[in-house]
């Protein structure tokens, strides 16, 4: 998208699925943290990243965005927007915000079948809002512009490959640092395309 583009593409309606976009997707973030089954493997890095080292986590959610957001920079520009903006420096609080609610409102889910049904909402939440963000095309979160740079720098890598790579990556770093991988980082890595596609379908681009 060119900056021409870009600004003609721009509206309230826009802006307003963009950030309510990622308000849902911290929230589901959330969810998927109190389920105690894993997370997906960029928020799980960052978390386990931040245990290891003692640093609140939107702290380190920030300065790891920072990372991912000065290859955007050289690489996608035409891939920076105001959802960019929100997702890099909002994000993090939103999902302390409903962790920290989650836990004050309600009870550890010890029985594995009560984890698994709170992970699957989590699941829906974190699908619908990256559905929401990602329809509005106001602009792309530095990790996530990060899988279409390389399948742009890489002609005969498909972008499935590279956001497997990304994620693989990740979810190393949560495992080395000491963070927990479990069934919900599988089911991050490898289910949420479907899900998301439907909510794009069914739901963001008739708002659009």
């Amino acid at each position: 998208m060119n900056r021409l583009n870009f600004f003609q593409k721009m509206s309230g309606k826009r802006a307003a699925m963009s950030l309510v976009g990622n308000l849902l997707l911290g929230i589901g973030v959330a969810v998927f943290k109190f389920s105690a089954m894993g997370n997906d493997p960029y928020n799980g890095m960052n978390m386990a990243l931040a245990d290891r080292f003692g640093i609140p986590y939107p702290t380190v959610q920030i300065l790891v965005n920072l990372v991912f957001f000065a290859v955007q920079l050289l690489w996608g520009r035409d891939l920076i927007g105001f959802g960019t903006l929100v997702n890099t420096f909002l994000l993090g609080y939103v999902v302390n915000a409903g962790y920290f609610a989650l836990c004050r409102l309600f009870p550890a889910p010890h029985l594995f079948i009560i984890q698994v049904l709170v992970m699957l909402a989590g699941m829906l939440i974190l699908c619908l809002g990256l559905s929401f963000y990602q329809t509005s095309e106001m602009g792309t979160s530095p990790y996530d512009s990060f899988s279409l740079i390389l399948t742009r720098k890489l002609e005969k890598a498909p972008y499935f490959w590279c956001r497997i790579f990304g994620d693989a990556a990740c979810a190393l770093v949560c495992f080395l640092a000491g963070g927990l991988v479990g069934l919900g980082t599988l089911v991050s890595a490898f289910c949420l395309g479907p899900v998301i596609a439907f909510f794009d379908r069914t739901v963001s681009r008739k708002l659009v």
